[in-house]
């Protein structure tokens, strides 16, 4: 998504229930080197996927978010996803999301490498001010006698905005 709304959802999820600021750098780090990764490479290769499909899948990692925040592969499987490994394989598929669309920009290949990068500090800066506004409010949230009912309810929100995301865009995959 060019807006970007769906990253930072994801990374709400991600750092939800994390009270330890190296979980969160571990996390973080996962998910912004997949999604690196797959920008990087995809808009340098030329790798692009129907952006309505990669945009579904990313909100479908919205959902997948909530889900686990809620305990549900827990209850319905009785097993855990790897969560770190999740967080990486959803960081892929969000930079996949973002080189499909810069890919539908004309670019030019003259210095594409330096403004590929420097594109991606930029977005991976942007990242960590978005990060630290979250954390500093969940921070007085969490100290709230209510977080943890209010913290199911967010989840519930963030899996109905993912579930948004996703029929927009297969509607538009479907329309298009």
């Amino acid at each position: 998504m060019v807006t970007g709304y769906d990253h930072i959802l994801f990374l709400l999820g991600v750092v939800l229930f994390l009270y330890k600021m190296k979980d969160v750098a571990i996390y973080v780090s996962r998910f912004a080197f997949g999604h690196s990764s797959t920008m990087l490479l995809g808009v340098w290769f030329g790798w692009g996927i129907n952006s309505y499909i990669v945009d579904a899948i990313i909100g479908l990692s919205v959902v997948y978010k909530a889900l686990e925040k809620l305990g549900a592969y827990q209850r319905w499987f009785g097993v855990q996803p790897n969560t770190k490994v999740a967080t990486l394989i959803f960081g892929l598929v969000h930079g996949t999301g973002l080189a499909t669309k810069i890919l539908q920009y004309d670019i030019a290949s003259d210095g594409l490498l330096p403004n590929l990068l420097a594109f991606n500090v930029g977005v991976e800066i942007g990242q960590i001010m978005a990060l630290a506004v979250i954390l500093i409010v969940m921070d007085y949230w969490r100290r709230s006698a209510r977080f943890m009912t209010q913290a199911y309810s967010f989840n519930v929100v963030m899996m109905s905005m993912g579930f948004i995301l996703m029929g927009t865009q297969i509607t538009g995959y479907f329309v298009a």
